[in-house]
């Protein structure tokens, strides 16, 4: 008998590999009954294997896709552009772990980063911004104040008063985050389309609802 490798290369005609369409033939009617396919396949309709990026040293491919454009398929990112949104401030930091996804734990295990993620970033960059803007120390048991020069400590001070003493106000949440050295963001871009991985800190309200849906789900494999 031929070996398994020359059988699949000799036969490998018998099946060939079908192309991914995003046509709506295969869609049955809202009455259950099958829609007669009346053509073939077209090039306008095809659809494209997920990306499925992944946390690592960066790693992109181009795609050429209709009208001559380019795709950003990224297979592997490990930093992107993180925002604050409550100090209105953006800083470059590190992916470090893949916390939650809505649409599947397969993604979270496998630490897959797509658009909503929900992940773990290093929270250095956004502490040192914190301390240079503020002259406060974040991540300690309480927030003291760092030596600082007379001048520097006078612009802190005119600046706070331009803002109406809206200062160093932190949510608890991160500011309880800051003390691990890891804040919990949501991937805002889509990196298998765009080859980034861009997002912003979750605060307020919507880092509870996260958080309340992490803990049901280690409570969950507890029991």
């Amino acid at each position: 008998w031929p070996s398994e490798s020359t059988t699949r290369t000799a036969f490998s005609w018998q099946t060939p590999a079908m192309g991914i369409t995003r046509s709506s033939f295969k869609k049955r009617r809202a009455t259950g009954g099958k829609r007669p396919v009346y053509r073939k396949k077209r090039k306008f309709e095809l659809g494209r294997p997920a990306a499925g990026t992944r946390i690592g040293p960066k790693r992109i491919r181009t795609v050429r896709v209709r009208g001559g454009h380019t795709k950003f398929r990224a297979l592997r990112l490990e930093h992107g552009n993180f925002a604050w949104p409550s100090e209105s401030t953006t800083r470059r930091t590190r992916v470090l772990d893949v916390l939650y996804n809505a649409t599947n734990n397969e993604l979270v295990r496998t630490k897959t980063l797509v658009k909503n993620a929900i992940v773990q970033i290093d929270a250095t960059p956004f502490r040192q911004w914190f301390n240079q803007h503020y002259g406060i120390e974040l991540g300690k048991n309480k927030l003291e104040e760092v030596k600082i020069s007379g001048s520097v400590t006078r612009k802190r001070e005119k600046r706070r008063k331009a803002n109406e003493g809206n200062g160093a106000v932190v949510d608890t949440g991160v500011a309880e985050q800051m003390k691990t050295g890891r804040v919990i963001a949501c991937i805002a871009s889509r990196p298998g389309q765009h080859g980034r991985v861009d997002g912003y800190i979750l605060e307020g309200a919507e880092l509870a609802f996260y958080q309340k849906k992490m803990m049901k789900k280690t409570k969950g494999k507890k029991e």
